[in-house]
């Protein structure tokens, strides 16, 4: 394993890395703060970024960064999610068992929610990642869960997070209704050559070993292959530091992260 080649404590280009050490870069900091906000004033928010750009980074940092004590979080992944199972999977996670009907189960929802807000004093926070696949019932329920109270108030916190498709569904008239009343919306963008940079030092630094492993010129081709996708510049940077250690490399150069991505990786998101 490359690890103990570069002497390194921890795996450095994986998806274990914990919350706290992974790499913010300034959208993903913004985004953080106007989630907070969305999360205190109970709002409803959409974010989307391409594939691979860090979205689930900012889920994990984001459900890590608010006190448990006064947040109940709620996650959801579901492609084929119905307006029945997205309150069922809701109820489930409070344990409660959900009644079969949409409408009763959608009464079940705001009665536990307004216990957790009453008695145990926490807001909640409802996250539905993959949000893009979300078929129009679903999406449609959103606003007549929201519609609470006669608008005097929102039963809780919702995040759309989803690709950057998402928004072009939402932008279609038939969504129109549901559009309107999104409070914040975020964009994570691809990191930019410098951020690229910051994002390999800082999981270099995590690693704990070596730090002066790739050339400026090597980041300049991961720059420019992986288009500043995190998840490409994971896949890339493994991948150079398997090969390295392998051919007893100790440095590694733009020629190696080319032979890298045009023959090792053939079938990857990076070929």
């Amino acid at each position: 394993m490359y690890e103990q080649y570069f002497e390194m404590k921890n795996t450095p280009f994986t998806r274990n890395v914990p919350p706290d050490k992974l790499y913010e870069s300034a959208a993903i900091s913004e985004t953080l703060g106007r989630l907070t906000y969305v999360a205190d004033r109970q709002l409803f928010a959409v974010v989307t970024a391409d594939a691979g750009c860090g979205k689930s980074t900012l889920i994990r940092k984001f459900v890590t960064s608010l006190p448990k004590d006064e947040y109940m979080f709620l996650y959801l992944s579901d492609s084929k999610l119905t307006p029945r199972w997205f309150y069922k999977g809701m109820l489930d996670q409070l344990g409660v068992e959900s009644k079969f009907y949409r409408g009763d189960a959608k009464r079940q929802l705001q009665k536990e929610v307004e216990i957790i807000r009453g008695v145990q004093g926490k807001k909640v926070v409802c996250i539905l990642d993959e949000a893009h696949l979300l078929e129009k019932e679903t999406i449609e329920e959103f606003r007549f869960l929201l519609n609470y109270r006669f608008d005097s108030m929102s039963p809780m916190a919702l995040v759309l997070v989803g690709q950057s498709e998402l928004w072009d569904k939402l932008k279609l008239q038939r969504y129109a209704a549901v559009r309107h009343r999104i409070d914040i919306s975020c964009i994570i963008p691809h990191l930019d050559r410098s951020e690229t940079q910051r994002y390999i030092d800082s999981h270099l630094d995590y690693a704990e070993g070596r730090k002066d492993i790739f050339t400026d010129k090597a980041i300049d081709e991961i720059y420019k292959v992986s288009t500043g996708i995190p998840r490409r510049i994971n896949h890339i940077c493994d991948g150079c530091l398997m090969y390295a250690s392998q051919q007893n490399k100790r440095l590694i150069d733009e020629h190696q992260v080319q032979f890298v991505t045009e023959h090792e990786m053939l079938g990857s998101e990076v070929s």
